[in-house]
């Protein structure tokens, strides 16, 4: 097999080396499942992209460094700068395809790039023991989505204080688990622990706030956002509800240029 082209992009960044890191690998035709998963293994980061163009649009998949995910919004981000940026895209959109999520698009304005993603609705649930003792801090309330579970408190200092036992984390039959509260600055602040996708704590998760918009457009009445991710690396999102689909905006740079051999 050639040599496979891969870029390191960081998504969603505040200022260097912050946001979220994806590594994205343009592909003329799909590999075999195995190979994609281990690619995400060796690079060892959050999520690994790769992409294949099919005429006027992409089909797009994201791989943790154990498991393949429905959704990812940070590596979508880095996808989409690296054929923008790099690979010479023509126009101001990108559409993709995802067989797990449908269509999804990304749009460029200048250095912004804005995601277009489905909402996830949430429906609140009872606090399951796994989450009393897994974080430090009791939550207000709990939301259930598609894939994580939602837990608000009631301010940042909450959410800068938690202490998450990733092993009791890891027994809740979810993806993850996001934990929310307004904002000093911002709107409003999150975490998300994701220990049964093999990433402990991720950076920035842009599907999460498929599920966090939702949920404050219905406690505050707003449409739009601006919001912070609180790891340490930390990231900045403009985010916006309109109808049954969430923006999702920020910046991405690229760290690295490489080729691997598979």
């Amino acid at each position: 097999m050639k040599p496979l082209k891969i870029y390191q992009v960081d998504a969603f960044v505040e200022g260097p080396f912050s946001g979220n890191p994806a590594a994205v690998c343009p592909l003329t035709e799909w590999l075999d499942d195995d190979t994609m998963q281990n690619i995400a293994l060796e690079n060892n980061l959050s999520e690994t992209a790769f992409y294949v163009k099919k005429e006027d649009d992409f089909e797009l998949r994201w791989f943790t460094p154990t498991i393949e995910v429905d959704l990812c919004g940070h590596a979508t981000l880095a996808a989409s700068y690296v054929i923008f940026e790099e690979e010479g895209h023509p126009d101001e959109m990108i559409n993709f395809t995802s067989l797990r999520s449908g269509k999804l698009s990304v749009s460029k304005n200048g250095d912004l790039l804005t995601l277009n993603f489905p909402v996830d609705n949430l429906q609140e649930v009872t606090i399951s023991d796994n989450v009393l003792y897994g974080l430090n801090i009791e939550p207000i309330q709990a939301f259930r989505g598609n894939s994580d579970v939602v837990l608000v408190y009631n301010d940042e200092s909450e959410i800068k204080s938690l202490m998450p036992d990733f092993t009791l984390l890891g027994k809740i039959n979810a993806r993850g688990v996001i934990v929310t509260a307004p904002g000093s600055r911002e709107d409003f602040v999150s975490r998300f622990f994701g220990p049964n996708a093999g990433v402990n704590e991720d950076p920035v998760t842009g599907s999460a706030y498929t599920e966090l918009v939702p949920y404050w457009a219905e406690r505050t009445g707003q449409h739009n956002f601006r919001a912070r991710q609180m790891s340490k690396r930390g990231g900045e999102l403009q985010l916006e509800l309109r109808g049954d689909r969430v923006m999702i905006a920020g910046q991405a740079v690229k760290y690295l240029l490489g080729m691997i051999e598979v």
